[in-house]
């Protein structure tokens, strides 16, 4: 515990001082060159200490010095070529500093020396010379610097009594040197972590002195010799990831002193050999993230009485876990996670008394959790998560007392949490989510803990929360969302400063959050939505700087957006939707630099939308503004803010005049474009067809008018064939396997994300509303959904034809509208369209036959319009039984209609009704044209269809 520096020490005062440590204190400073003064010095350790700066050259004077230990300091610069003058040196230890590279030229061999490292300094440049040249080292250790090129061939040649050799973490290349069978002394080579090649040398077993093998962390490549196994006196094998390509071969089973053996991240497949049984010495085993296959042998558990460490994760064994695993009572480590063994968890594991950490996850594991396991009271670490385990957790879980993480998420668990569970003092972090668990959580859980991580997120909880779950103020990540929870969130939560991750939506908890939290600087994400919070935004949340995502959206939230939330510059999601907010949105909005995602929709929300002059890479790629009342024109400040714009939804405003043209060139990525329900007006612009993402254009109920643009043929997302048809499901619908929960029990495990997990922004992707088979859905934004809905506007003309182009569209609505002429011959090429609505218009002629080819159609409207002749029939059409989709149009028979077409004379009575009508329309134009000049938009339309269906009745007849 000694502190303090050693300028004030008198070396002359100590003529005869024959050793000096010093080792192991808190010692810090420059290394005195005073030292030197010591003539009689023969030890001298400093090692362990704080020491900085140079080494002193003048210790190159300490002519009797034979053991020299500066290692584990500060001490940095070159080494001093002066040491490598010290006549008697034996020992000559410099590890672990900051040193770098000498001027090895002026350094002379060391031929006294038989001890040497300079361990992780900043050594480079090749094998250093002279330390070839110091030919009676016996134990040389440069591992950890950056030395390179290939290990000199020489080295047995001029070290021959080497019995130590470690070059590990370095970046020698080349293959490994066949001289090195030379080294008969040796008893240790530890060359991994390099960039070696060449694969494992057979030569190997000729060195019948081995006791540790290191050749792991290089790209060696090939297979694992079977002559390994002649090693007889090998303690220590690691070939890790290696890039090794074989099978286990079964002379490994030959290496009977072998105590640790890691073979893991390689590409061995094949099964485990039984002969590995005959490793009885065995007390450390690694093969995990590999592709071996098979089962377990049951004899290695039998056979291996000091067994220790088991870990054979990330692979793909099959069958039962062995019930003899019960034998290995020393395991302390049990790690069969990421495979695929089936069948329950063997009771036998109770008789582990000595296990520390189990790992079964990621298995397809079934049955109960055994009451045995209560017997593992030095188990610090369960986790069964990813299995398919049933029943509810043994009430012996109280009884593993030393039990800090506990993770049974995603399984088929039930019933309530026992009562013992509180009884777990030292109890860290606890997953259980993604299960079938119900009833309440018990009130003291937390109570005397320091929680990190709750986890009861995707089950039937109900009740209240435990208010002493955040009783130790440590808790990090919190997630109760989609239960059943009530009452009031536990007060406790406003002092946890270490809040990072918090999900508690979809339940039904009440209070104001504003009491609820408070400053939490590393906090990272906020979700508390769908639930029935009231409140207000405080000012203080802004002090969360770290703060990426806040989603509050379905509350009775209310009061103002306070400008304060701009100093959030990390955020990256803002979903405040479906609450009852009002106010103006803050002017300051653009400062939330990192924004991706905005949603105000529906609130109560005012005013112009605020627009910045300093705009440069805003990332904001959706902006959800609909169900307000904002107005004004159609927001400037999207020209210069927003050209990663992805979805636009501004529907259900006041918002009035044009649609800009430089929205086909400003936001180029825009995929979703929805304006429905404003006071828009004047054309549709043709420059919205340059919009080449453009899948979904709603422009509904507002009053545009003039013609639809023929340049819609041009949108070329929507000619593609959609690669993903999402179904109806809400956007609410939980998604599984939360990936902050597993990041977090990965840092456990040390294990990876199981595929196909989505991550943490999937969840809070972005959303479209579609009115969608007679109503409005919500589609996620990763959909490739195609639509257009222009319906109730003013719009004229004729229905282009190369809308039909788009051979993409899922529906496409243009009903109550002007639009005249015929339905286009090509509508059948629209083969995926799934809704059809061109009701309200004044479309005439006959509905083409081709319309029966769109075997996907499920919705169809077809009704007032002027439209004649038969209804196509066959194979989809046959499905629209309902008359009023075709309704009010005069001339149209056939199923579902109750008027028959007639075989015979059909085309003369269709001849002379179109006489007659067009007599009628003379006499009509006539009497009724003196009205076009006030307004007969407000008086003809309704009575039109009346005079039509008479005056085609009086035709037919």
């Amino acid at each position: 515990g000694l502190t303090g520096t050693l300028d004030a020490l008198d070396f002359t005062a100590l003529p005869d001082l024959a050793t000096l440590d010093l080792n192991n204190n808190n010692l810090f400073g420059a290394i005195p060159a005073s030292l030197s003064r010591l003539r009689s010095l023969a030890k001298l350790d400093l090692g362990s200490n704080g020491f900085n700066g140079s080494i002193p050259p003048q210790l190159g004077d300490l002519s009797g010095l034979v053991d020299l230990r500066l290692y584990n300091n500060n001490l940095a610069d070159a080494i001093p070529h002066q040491l490598s003058r010290l006549p008697r040196i034996k020992h000559f230890d410099l590890g672990s500093n900051f040193l770098t590279d000498p001027d090895y030229s002026r350094f002379s061999p060391m031929p006294t020396v038989n001890f040497m490292s300079l361990y992780l300094n900043y050594l480079t440049g090749s094998f250093p010379e002279f330390v070839l040249n110091s030919s009676n080292v016996t134990y040389l250790d440069l591992s950890q610097n950056n030395f390179s090129r290939p290990i000199p061939d020489t080295l047995p040649k001029k070290l021959p009594n080497l019995m130590y050799l470690n070059l590990s973490v370095n970046a020698f290349s080349g293959g490994i040197p066949a001289s090195l069978s030379k080294l008969r002394k040796l008893r240790d080579l530890r060359i991994s972590t390099n960039y070696l090649t060449g694969g494992i040398p057979d030569f190997l077993e000729s060195m019948s002195q081995m006791r540790v093998l290191e050749l792991g962390g290089n790209p060696l490549g090939g297979p694992i010799p079977p002559v390994l196994g002649r090693l007889q006196m090998l303690q220590r094998l690691d070939l890790r990831s290696a890039m090794l390509v074989s099978t286990i071969p079964p002379q490994l089973g030959n290496l009977g002193n072998l105590r640790f053996t890691d073979l893991s991240m390689n590409q061995l497949s094949g099964v485990l050999p039984p002969e590995l049984a005959g490793m009885r010495k065995i007390r450390e085993f690694g093969i995990s993230s590999n592709n071996l296959a098979g089962q377990i042998p049951p004899a290695m558990f039998t056979s291996w009485p000091d067994l220790i460490n088991f870990q054979v994760f990330k692979n793909s064994f099959t069958g039962k876990i062995p019930p003899e695993i019960g034998k290995a009572t020393k395991l302390e480590i049990l790690y069969l996670f990421s495979n695929n063994f089936t069948g329950s968890i063997p009771v036998e594991i109770g008789q582990l008394v000595n296990l520390v950490q189990l790992d079964l996850s990621v298995n397809w594991l079934t049955g109960l959790i055994p009451h045995s396991l209560g017997n593992l009271k030095q188990l610090t670490r369960l986790t069964l998560f990813f299995n398919e385990l049933i029943g509810a957790i043994p009430p012996e879980i109280g009884d593993m007392t030393a039990l800090q993480v506990l993770d049974v998420n995603t399984n088929h668990l039930e019933g309530e949490l026992p009562t013992t569970i509180t009884s777990l003092g030292n109890l860290q972090y606890l997953a259980l989510f993604d299960n079938n668990f119900t009833g309440t959580i018990p009130p003291d859980l937390g109570k005397g803990l320091s929680l990190t991580d709750a986890a009861f997120g995707n089950n039937s909880f109900s009740g209240e929360l435990p208010q002493s779950l955040c009783h130790g103020l440590a808790l990090q990540n919190f997630t109760a969302n989609h239960n059943n929870f009530s009452g009031t969130l536990p007060p406790c939560l406003k002092n946890c400063a270490g809040l990072y991750h918090v999900r508690l939506e979809q339940n039904q908890f009440t209070g104001d959050i504003s009491e609820v939290f408070g400053v939490h600087p590393i906090l990272d994400s906020l979700d508390v939505s769908k639930n029935q919070l009231t409140g207000k935004l405080s000012p203080h949340w802004s002090q969360c700087t770290n703060l990426t995502l806040l989603s509050m959206n379905n509350n009775l939230m209310s009061g103002s957006i306070p400008a304060a939330l701009c100093r959030l510059t990390s955020l990256r999601s803002l979903d405040l939707s479906n609450n009852q907010f009002t106010g103006e949105l803050p002017h300051c909005w653009l400062k939330l630099k990192a924004l991706v995602f905005m949603d105000v929709s529906n609130n109560g929300l005012w005013g112009n939308f605020p627009a910045s002059t300093s705009l440069d890479d805003f990332p904001l790629q959706s902006l959800r503004l609909a169900n307000n009342s904002f107005s004004g024109e159609f927001p400037s400040v999207i020209e210069t803010c927003c050209s990663m714009l992805i979805t636009l939804d501004l529907g259900d405003n006041m918002f009035v005049g044009d649609i800009p043209s430089w929205i086909g060139t400003s936001v180029p990525l825009l995929r979703v474009l929805t304006l429905p329900s404003n006071k828009f007006s004047g054309v549709i612009p043709s420059e919205l067809s340059k919009l080449s993402n453009l899948q979904v254009l709603d422009l509904s109920k507002n009053s545009f008018t003039g013609s639809i643009p023929g340049t819609f043929g041009n949108l070329t997302s929507m000619m593609k064939t959609p690669k993903q048809v999402f179904s109806s499901k809400k956007v609410e619908s939980s998604g599984r396997h939360d990936f902050v929960q597993v990041r977090r029990i990965s840092t456990f495990s040390r294990r990876t994300v199981p595929a196909n997990n989505p991550s943490l922004l999937d969840k809070y992707r972005d959303r479209v509303n579609i009115f969608w088979k007679g109503r409005e859905q919500t589609f996620q934004k990763t959909i490739e959904i195609s639509g257009i809905d222009l319906s109730s506007n003013l719009l004229t003309g004729n229905i282009p034809e190369e809308l039909t182009y788009l051979q993409g569209l899922l529906f496409l609505n243009l009903s109550r509208n002007d639009l005249s002429g015929s339905i286009p011959e090509s509508i059948g090429g629209l083969e995926l369209l799934e809704s059809l609505d061109l009701s309200w218009n004044e479309l005439s002629g006959a509905i083409p036959p081709t319309i029966s080819k769109l075997n996907s159609l499920g919705v169809l409207n077809l009704s007032n319009n002027l439209l004649r002749g038969v209804i196509p029939t066959g194979s989809q059409m046959q499905t629209f039984a309902d008359e009023s989709i075709y309704g009010n149009n005069p001339g149209l028979c056939g199923f579902p209609l109750s008027i028959a077409c007639s075989d015979e004379g059909t085309e003369d009575h269709q001849e002379l009704g179109r006489g007659i009508w067009l007599w009628y329309s003379i006499i009509l134009g006539i009497v009724f044209g003196f009205w076009s000049w006030f307004g007969a938009l407000f008086f003809l339309r309704p009575w039109r269809f009346f005079f039509l269906q008479f005056l085609d009745k009086l035709g037919s007849k």
